[in-house]
């Protein structure tokens, strides 16, 4: 058997065992409309930290932070590292405001409906839709990146394998089937992420021979002093902080926990897993310095130039499928949730059902175009960078407005725009030159630094300049309690009235 062929049953293997477990978990009781999005309350801090931390280290962990290792060095893991695991210990306590002020909520964007109307949940939406698109694209290109350069198999197939398998577990069985496999897998990824690392140091002969050739030419990677790496770090803080923000599928994993304390202690969990993870990876982009590399396809170019035995191949492309079918499976899921909202205030009159087979049409709807765009073979850092830069123009506004009654709609959406404009300005072209000769274009740490920064001036501003005339409006928080029913629910449609009112009120001050 070819290595190709061997490497396409090992995924049809991987990937039906994963899909039989997640059916086999949906097949116990029939799936609610409410059960398909959040699962509510039914999960406890062991089963949440696994799902919290499979469905965020996905595919690219194996791709970006090698990538980021073998070019930024320590100093640049290091804010990778902290810049990814820092969103998991801010939702154990944003996560515990949005339970109490919405308890029977579902997503980020139904939050900000109501607290904010149309127009910043318009913009909301977009960017959410827009950074889970960008990042389920960003794991089929992993994966098929992954098994074209281990074994020659064309990126198209190996994105249509993978996201078909999970489409047929994450469609049947929503959160809950999601959350299941989620922990099956996290008890695959760690392992094998161990065993990823140990091997390379072992058959580089040690770790001190491993950075050998990197102390000669590169000694700037091993410190912690180094100033691009520093810089780099700090971008990442930013941008990955943003981002993780609006991923619908830890605000559904807030909904999933069984009580507040399970969700404290699941998230801070994570926050210290993810960490010593995230560190293992990108020091796997120093060993493959040994050779050289220093691009996206760092790891597995090392696993190449090792000529390891066949086994350990196997072993890898095991850990590359656990990592990118938990990342996509919830992904896929969230971004259906997204769906229910504006599917129930258009379709008022449609059953629990009709309503759920709609959302997995518009799911599935989003594989053709990932695939095709995955087989393309984009620059996965690049993809999340791009990503991120707009979920950071909304990310003051959004979480502020949990705790300001005074912020109004139409303060959070201008602000938002503002700043992602700002952010835009100094983004890269994909090749990470400047795109104009603005002072600072192309300057990463500045397009992430300057959204936030203009959106908090902005926001603060107006609501100073407001009081100082007089014309404060606070926000009645109970809205977010009274109006917002679980799917099902008797009273969902006067809940509706109610919410539309409100949203028209917020419109008026556009």
């Amino acid at each position: 058997m070819t290595l190709g062929a061997t490497a396409i049953a090992v995924i049809l293997i991987t990937a039906a065992s994963f899909t039989l477990l997640g059916l086999l978990k949906a097949s116990r009781h029939t799936i609610s409309l409410e059960d398909y999005m959040v699962s509510r309350n039914r999960v406890g801090t062991g089963m949440a930290l696994a799902t919290i931390v499979a469905s965020a280290m996905g595919a690219w962990i194996l791709f970006s932070p090698p990538e980021v290792g073998a070019t930024s060095g320590i100093a640049g893991i290091v804010g990778y590292c902290i810049g990814q695991a820092t969103p998991a210990a801010l939702f154990a306590f944003m996560g515990t405001r949005m339970r109490f002020l919405m308890p029977k909520g579902h997503s980020l964007n139904e939050y900000v409906l109501h607290r904010f109307g149309q127009a910043m949940y318009r913009l909301t939406l977009g960017i959410v839709v827009f950074y889970m698109f960008v990042y389920v694209v960003a794991e089929l290109t992993a994966i098929a990146k992954a098994v074209e350069l281990m074994a020659g198999v064309p990126l198209w197939l190996t994105a249509l394998l993978v996201i078909s398998a999970v489409f047929v577990y994450t469609i049947v069985g929503g959160l809950e089937a999601t959350i299941f496999t989620d922990a099956i897998q996290f008890a695959v990824i760690v392992p094998l992420l161990l065993l990823s690392f140990g091997i390379a140091v072992f058959a580089l002969g040690g770790w001190d021979n491993a950075v050998a050739p990197v102390t000669q030419t590169a000694p700037e990677l091993l410190t912690l002093a180094n100033g691009p790496g520093i810089k780099f770090g700090a971008t990442l803080v930013i941008a990955v902080v943003a981002a993780e923000m609006f991923n619908q599928t830890n605000w559904q994993r807030i909904y999933a926990c069984k009580t507040d304390q399970v969700v404290r202690r699941s998230f801070l969990g994570s926050f210290l897993l993810i960490l010593p993870m995230l560190l293992i990876a990108g020091l796997l982009g120093i060993l493959a310095m040994h050779f050289g590399f220093n691009d996206d396809r760092a790891f597995f170019s090392l696993i190449q130039a090792l000529e390891l035995p066949g086994w350990v191949t196997i072993a890898v492309l095991v850990l590359v499928l656990a990592l990118v079918m938990s990342t996509l499976s919830s992904l896929l899921n969230g971004i259906s949730s997204l769906f229910t909202t504006d599917l129930l205030r258009l379709f008022p009159q449609q059953s629990a059902s009709g309503i759920l087979r709609i959302t997995r049409l518009l799911t599935l709807g989003l594989g053709l175009p990932a695939v095709l765009i995955a087989s393309q073979g984009y620059n996965v850092l690049y993809l999340f960078l791009l990503a991120d830069l707009v979920c950071s123009g909304a990310l003051f506004p959004v979480l502020f407005g949990l705790y300001s009654r005074r912020l109004t709609g139409a303060m959070a959406f201008w602000s938002a725009v503002v700043a992602i404009a700002a952010g835009a300005l100094f983004f890269p072209r994909p090749d990470f030159s400047p795109w104009n000769g603005l002072p600072f274009a192309g300057d990463l740490l500045v397009s992430f630094a300057a959204p936030i920064v203009v959106s908090i001036v902005l926001c603060l501003g107006w609501i100073q300049l407001k009081a100082q005339g007089g014309k404060t409006e606070a926000f009645d928080f109970g809205i977010l309690s009274r109006d917002i029913r679980a799917y099902g629910e008797s009273d969902m449609v006067s809940a509706n009235a109610v919410a539309n009112t409100k949203r028209q009120a917020d419109d008026l001050l556009l």
